[in-house]
């Protein structure tokens, strides 16, 4: 009986989105990963294909991370480049060190449930902007979050 053939594996999309999701009191919604216990962050992950409208990948992620399905979402237009950190560089391809991140704002009512993925997060705290990004552990993040007042006002 011939071996059967190992599945090929599939390696993360170097490209992804990042979603503040806040009150309209600017209250910033952070989650605890729990393959890292003390790193807080937004909702971010990668898109499932290449083709996959950012729009369309920020509302699956919120949705898969912390089950809200509601909300004003707002495409920043706001783009960073970093570097993928060591720790996590084996879920892409072999030699991809960077990955492009698409920045998105989510307006939720501060009422709104929350149900976390337990196997990616394990809790999650609304903190007034400038805490929330103090609290995260990536410098990306953190600037996202910064920018949540001016990205407020009215237009």
């Amino acid at each position: 009986m011939a071996e059967a053939e190992p599945t090929p594996r599939r390696f993360k999309i170097p490209r992804s989105v990042l979603v503040v999701i806040h009150s309209p009191a600017l209250e910033v919604l952070l989650i605890e990963r729990a393959d890292r216990p003390g790193y807080w962050q937004s909702v971010t992950g990668a898109l499932d294909a290449e083709d996959e409208p950012l729009e369309h990948a920020a509302r699956r992620e919120v949705a898969e991370e912390t089950g809200i399905e509601v909300g004003d979402l707002h495409n920043w237009r706001m783009t960073t480049i970093y570097t993928i950190y060591p720790v996590w560089r084996h879920r892409y391809a072999p030699g991809t060190t960077h990955n492009r991140e698409h920045v998105f704002g989510l307006t939720v009512p501060r009422e709104v449930p929350v149900r976390l993925n337990p196997r990616e997060h394990l809790q999650h705290a609304w903190l007034p902007w400038p805490e929330a990004a103090a609290r995260c552990f990536s410098p990306s993040n953190a600037e996202a979050i910064g920018q949540l007042p001016r990205r407020m006002l009215p237009r």
